[in-house]
């Protein structure tokens, strides 16, 4: 499966972003898939994950109560809805494919979008 991050962007503390992951190639809903991101000097964590069916999700403690993981399998789309944004969250974000639970390991990735927050 192929995969493209959308939607970054230069945004202002206390803002909000969506950002989209499509994917094609192979059948998207077989997959679940998260969101990762890595800043300058950081290693890339985990921000969200998401089961195939959307009916199980896992948070990162930071992105917990601000961020929403979602998906669409008839769009073949996943969604990182992030809001009030904090310079801190200035990063890289990347989607990712496979086993929701250990996304580290799997060999789908799209390629980033930078996300921006400026104080």
């Amino acid at each position: 499966v192929q995969l493209q991050a959308y939607g970054g962007g230069l945004v202002q503390a206390g803002g909000s972003l969506r950002l989209s992951c499509v994917a094609s190639g192979r059948t998207f809903s077989r997959y679940g898939m998260g969101w990762f991101r890595q800043a300058p000097g950081n290693e890339r964590e985990l921000v969200a994950a998401i089961s195939w069916s959307g009916d199980w999700t896992h948070y990162a403690d930071f992105a917990k109560a601000r961020f929403t993981i979602s998906r669409d399998n008839t769009k073949n789309t996943g969604y990182l809805q992030m809001n009030s944004l904090k310079p801190e969250d200035t990063a890289v974000y990347f989607c990712a494919a496979g086993d929701p639970r250990d996304l580290t390991d799997t060999e789908y990735w799209g390629k980033g979008t930078l996300v921006t927050v400026s104080s």
